[in-house]
């Protein structure tokens, strides 16, 4: 079943097309991540399904809606974790229900502690390492009201242990919840890693130029990425990024 439709989305800035006829969607439930070359259009993908832009052309629609220039439809993560420096954990968590009039801090505590953020509800951002800032801006983004979470490069600042850690973890919650999730990362083997279903933009004006279905049973382990079969797609979808290079 569809949760995201987007059907041929124009979008320019200063006369330049920067999206092209692009079409896609999201599956209730489904994790898809989105691979391009850089300014390629994926942050400007982002913002057009947040409302914050209008396309020229095409339409968004969330369950049959059509949602073109209209926010509050989706919850959002951005690659800075983007805590209010002055909101404790726990509120910082609260905040995405608190905007929708609905807060269930109960559910926020149980959500912080299967995090393994016990002990720090009180703590404020500035207490907190990298990989416990994304932890708490994902359990806001994930106990948002909304149906879909956009992710943009949320573990490109994290070192390469924290950055596989909080896959596992991100994969450990999202497998509970099933909410619909794009994912924006460069990192091949993290989009193989965490995703349903990858595809692959163009160089601006980004259209879709391929699409892969991921062949992995979940739930998946770490050891999955040094399996011959993962390689193997990792070097297919390489080849796919580098024509457009």
């Amino acid at each position: 079943m569809e949760k995201l439709k987007i059907d041929n989305l124009d979008k320019s800035f200063d006369n330049q097309l920067i999206l092209d006829n692009l079409s896609l969607s999201v599956g209730e439930g489904e994790f898809l991540s989105v691979l391009g070359p850089s300014g390629s259009g994926k942050s400007t993908l982002f913002h057009l399904i947040g409302g914050l832009y209008s396309p020229e052309k095409g339409s968004i629609k969330i369950d049959g809606e059509n949602i073109n220039g209209r926010r509050g439809f989706i919850s959002y993560m951005p690659q800075a974790p983007a805590l209010l420096p002055w909101r404790n954990v726990v509120d910082n968590v609260l905040l995405g229900q608190e905007l929708s009039g609905e807060k269930d801090r109960e559910g926020a505590l149980r959500m912080i502690e299967r995090a393994g953020l016990a002990g720090y509800e009180k703590a404020y951002p500035h207490e907190l390492s990298g990989g416990m800032k994304q932890r708490v801006a994902f359990i806001r983004a994930l106990l948002s009201p909304q149906p879909i979470i956009c992710l943009d490069e949320p573990f490109s600042a994290l070192d390469e242990f924290t950055r596989l850690d909080m896959q596992k973890w991100l994969l450990s919650i999202w497998e509970e919840n099933k909410k619909s999730i794009i994912f924006v990362t460069h990192n091949i083997e993290e989009a193989l890693f965490l995703s349903d279903r990858l595809i692959v933009l163009s160089q601006r004006p980004a259209s879709i130029k391929k699409e892969f279905q991921v062949p992995f049973a979940r739930p998946r382990d770490e050891s999955l990425v040094l399996s011959e079969e993962f390689l193997q797609c990792k070097k297919t979808i390489y080849k796919e990024l580098a024509v457009h290079e």
